[in-house]
């Protein structure tokens, strides 16, 4: 019988260990509850703000809105959590996708909503929202390349319709040569539309480590977002997401799925 040399256990075992460590650093954490967070944007201190977290079946967040106020924008977030405590870090190298039906309505000014990865500095931003009125639907900031749903397919979002909304993060070798992936899918007037494959650029090198380069950055947050524009003479706002749904696509196989009951935002 052929002996086994000292080297070739030794790379196996070497093999192993690099095999084991990849797979955990590309885990996602899998969460298990939501964290709302409240005037985030806070441009209309007038305004009186409330909140409830019924995970899984509600969580709410009330924003009395106040017409004096002439500044930039209230806005308020929920993020995934793993605790209930805070939000869960689905960090620059997840694999990932989640989606949620978001509805929007307004009786005047301008509102926008939807899901967001949120980057790092900016828990408001990285977003796929629909806009009212003007009806917009596109994917932007944070580290979130572009794409436009209204260009792209000429759609309009029209207030108080049902847009499903989905986001999904592949973090591949987060280099250069093989940059972290996005793909953003819509279901809208019972039609369904995708993006390409679109892929990250590189982030600031000066802000690596600890950030990383060529996804979404660590750390990254997701979930939902919503913006009131102050001074759009705005009033009667109601924002909901429900049928909320994650899927951690290397927790194991087949991909672990956790799904919100009804999860609605108001505003009045």
């Amino acid at each position: 019988m052929k002996r086994i040399g000292h080297s070739c256990l030794m790379l196996f075992a070497a093999c192993v260990i690099v095999g084991a460590l990849a797979t955990a650093a590309s885990a996602t954490p899998m969460p298990n509850s939501a964290v709302v967070l409240e005037r985030l944007y806070d441009n209309c201190p007038l305004s009186t703000v409330t909140s409830s977290n019924g995970y899984p079946g509600l969580i709410s967040i009330s924003d009395t809105w106040d017409p004096a106020c002439v500044g930039f924008a209230n806005g308020h977030a929920w993020n995934f959590s793993t605790d209930g405590a805070t939000s869960a870090d689905l960090g620059n190298n997840g694999n990932y996708k989640f989606r949620a039906t978001v509805i929007v309505t307004a009786g005047a000014g301008t509102v926008e909503a939807g899901i967001h990865i949120a980057p790092w500095w900016n828990n408001m931003d990285g977003r796929f929202q629909v806009r009212i009125p003007d009806g917009e639907i596109a994917c932007f900031g944070g580290r979130l390349p572009f794409y436009s749903f209204t260009t792209n397919f000429g759609l309009v979002y029209a207030a108080g319709t049902p847009a499903t909304m989905e986001i999904e993060y592949h973090a591949n070798g987060l280099s250069m040569v093989s940059p972290a992936s996005i793909v953003y899918r819509l279901i809208y007037g019972g039609n369904s539309y995708s993006s390409p494959v679109l892929l990250f650029d590189e982030g600031n090198p000066a802000e690596n480590p600890p950030h990383g380069l060529w996804g979404s950055l660590d750390p990254s947050l997701a979930g939902g977002v919503v913006q009131v524009n102050n001074g759009s003479n705005g009033h009667d706002f109601n924002a909901s997401w429900y049928d909320i749904s994650f899927t951690c696509l290397d927790c194991e196989t087949p991909a672990k799925t956790t799904s919100w009951g009804r999860l609605k935002v108001l505003y009045h």
